[in-house]
């Protein structure tokens, strides 16, 4: 067993490094990656240039453009809202193809 050491199970820094020791690791965590995505820049749907920010809850707004949405309130584009996307797309798809 020599030469081999135990790694910590995964101490959370960053944003969330100001919680301390308190509210357990794997909340810790999520606050961490939640903080992580909604404070990096995101891609602008109307201008298509990685220049969005949060404004606010649910409020995004690109820099270059100006362009303000809404959107979700940790990410722009939410897993939901692809999904519907998708399905939106899928439809009018089915529909000029019956056309």
């Amino acid at each position: 067993m020599a030469g081999s050491h135990q790694t910590a199970k995964g101490k959370v820094t960053g944003s969330a490094g100001r919680f301390g020791c308190r509210y357990g690791r794997f909340t810790r965590k999520r606050v961490a990656d939640v903080e992580k995505i909604s404070r990096s820049s995101h891609r602008c749907p109307q201008c298509d240039t990685v220049a969005v920010h949060r404004q606010g809850t649910g409020i995004w707004e690109c820099r270059k453009c100006s362009y303000k949405f809404a959107g979700g309130a940790y990410q722009p584009v939410t897993p939901a809202l692809r999904i519907a996307l998708r399905t939106i797309d899928r439809t009018l798809e089915q529909d000029k193809n019956a056309s």
